[in-house]
Order: C-alpha cells, then sequence, then structure tokens
C-alpha cells in the first residue's frame, strides 16, 4: 500500500511517499480503504520528533494521522461488528502501533473505533470528527461539571475548541469562550454564550463575566497556567498537552489522553449521533491531494486555520 510516512524527524518537508505491505485485520479489527485523513496538530508532533519516545526505539518509516474516513475492504475472524465491507466509515487511529496512523491508502483498526459516517456528510467532512470531538468529550467528563454551570473554552475558534463548545452547550452547561476579533462571529455561531477578546491575559476577561471564577476551562489554547485566574476554588481545568500544574486553590487539573478511550465505541457512536443531528459542525478548511501532506503541514504551522485540512487518498 502507499502511505505517507516519514524516516526522520523534522519539519514538513520529512513527509514522504512510502511503500508499505498491505495491513491484515486481525481478530476484532476492520480494514478500511482510505478516502480522507485529516491533519491534526497533533500529527505535526510526531512528525517533528516531539513524541519520538512513544516509538520506543521502533524504526520508521513512521505514518502520522489520528483520524480517517472510507470503506470498509475487510473484517478480521471473530470480529463482532454490524460493519460489513463496502460500508462508509470513519475512524480514530492510534499512530504509534506497528502499523502506523491514517496517512495510508489502507488503515486497520480495531472495531470498536470505527463508526459509520453521518449520512449527511461527505468523507472529508466525516475524517475532521472523531479525534478531536473526542478529546472535548473526554476533557468535559472528566471535568463533571453539571448542568447549569459554568465553563470557558480557550482555542474556541479551533477544531478542538469548537466541539468543546457545541459539546458542553448540549450538556446544558453556560459557555464562556475566546476568540480574535475575525473569529467572534464564528465562536458565537458555535453556540458560546458570551465571547471575550483572546489573548495571554484572558483569565481576567472570563473573571470579568464570572467574578467568582467559572467552574471549569477546556484549555485548547494551550494556556496552562494563564488561564487558572479564570477558575474558581476548586474547580476544575482540563488540558490538552500533558501539563500536570500545579494550579493551588484546590483546582483539579485532568490531563486529556484521547488513545485512553479510542475503543470507547458508545462514545464514538454518540458523537456520530450529534453530528447527524445537526448538534457538532464538521469544518473542513481545504482538501488536498495526499502527497501534498508536506503542504498541509506548513499552512497548519503557519497558524489561522479554522477548520481542518484534509487529505485526500482517492486519487493518491
Amino acid at each position: 500500500m502507499r502511505a505517507i510516512g516519514l524516516t526522520e524527524f523534522g519539519g514538513p518537508e520529512v513527509l514522504r511517499a512510502v511503500e508499505l505491505p498491505d495491513p491484515v485485520p486481525g481478530p476484532g479489527q476492520v480494514r478500511i480503504r482510505v478516502h480522507a485523513a485529516a491533519v491534526n496538530p497533533t500529527d505535526t508532533l510526531l512528525r517533528s520528533g516531539a513524541t519520538s519516545a512513544r516509538f520506543e526505539g521502533r524504526p520508521g518509516p513512521y505514518v502520522p494521522g489520528m483520524d480517517a474516513a472510507g470503506v470498509v475492504d475487510a473484517i478480521g475472524p471473530d470480529t463482532d461488528t454490524s460493519l460489513r465491507p463496502g460500508d462508509a466509515v470513519m475512524a480514530i487511529v492510534l499512530p504509534y502501533g506497528p502499523r502506523g496512523g491514517a496517512y495510508a491508502d489502507l488503515i486497520v483498526a480495531p472495531a470498536e473505533s470505527v463508526v459509520p459516517i453521518p449520512s449527511t456528510v461527505d468523507f472529508s467532512h466525516a475524517s475532521t470528527l472523531l479525534m478531536n470531538a473526542l478529546t472535548a468529550r473526554l476533557g468535559l467528563d472528566l471535568l463533571a461539571v453539571p448542568a447549569g454551570g459554568t465553563v470557558a473554552v480557550t482555542g474556541a475558534a479551533g477544531t478542538f475548541g469548537g466541539y468543546a463548545v457545541q459539546l458542553a452547550k448540549s450538556d446544558g452547561l453556560l459557555v464562556l469562550a475566546d476568540a480574535s476579533a475575525a473569529d467572534e462571529q464564528l465562536v458565537r455561531d458555535l453556540g458560546a454564550d458570551e465571547v471575550v477578546r483572546r489573548g495571554d491575559d484572558v483569565a481576567d476577561r472570563f473573571r470579568a463575566l464570572e467574578p467568582d471564577g467559572v467552574d471549569a476551562v477546556l484549555d485548547g489554547a494551550v494556556l496552562h497556567e494563564l488561564v487558572v485566574p479564570a477558575i474558581r476554588d476548586s474547580g476544575g481545568l482540563a488540558v490538552i498537552r500533558g501539563w500536570d500544574g500545579p494550579a493551588g486553590r484546590g483546582i483539579h487539573v485532568h490531563q486529556v489522553w484521547v488513545s485512553t478511550v479510542a475503543t470507547d465505541h458508545a462514545r464514538l457512536r454518540r458523537l456520530r449521533d450529534q453530528a447527524e443531528a445537526g448538534e457538532l459542525t464538521l469544518r473542513v478548511a481545504d482538501v488536498l491531494p495526499a502527497d501534498q501532506a508536506a503542504e498541509a503541514h506548513r499552512r497548519l504551522a503557519a497558524g489561522g486555520v479554522r477548520g481542518r485540512l484534509v487529505l485526500d487518498f482517492t486519487a493518491y
């Protein structure tokens, strides 16, 4: 099969076409012929070598990608699933295993990590849902703010942040969010109740709206200690890059690792159903041929991308 991978860590230029053996699905697994793979910030961490320890010394090539959409190609033996060959599906993929990630013609994933795509969207849009929405869902579940509570979302115009806003609203929470002037309407359209200007001092602006502090923050902007002052005593902070505080004032820091729930089929199915119902907005910034993965990584690094860049594998 053809894939986009790397044999050495570095900048976007290390991404190139590689030939790998076709993966064979084992018990409990399905094989998917990939039509679209989303490009996420976590892919750039893999490519740069920032997370190289997770390969445990295993040699490359390494294939990035955690989000794929395509068609079921084969089902492994003794696999308990309602999926059948030909079904249009999306999957969350863990790229640090020996089979690599989603930037490939063919991928194999546990059946629990695969769900049908929403009937209302195409493969490109479907590929942008699971990893980011599941991360936001896990963050909210860890924070466990009861309905009627207040949460703040940083990086709300981003993909994780946008899903965090919409899922928090569906949970019955009051949502404060940050945005640049250019993104304010976008974030309001996603459902935020109040929007303040983004920046390192955003905690002050959240406090101006909630003088006693918000119950919790989902920190998509990776502000860490800078956003802690926005949180009330004994509140919660959900972080997506492993920061562990200390936060002080009894504030609990929740590290959100999406890999721990990648086979939580019930959560994935619920996210799929919410997308189909229009409760979640799937945003595609642009679709590029798979062999332009390096350009996609450059554009992501340059900033300002709203929605996800997607790699098209159908003509690769």
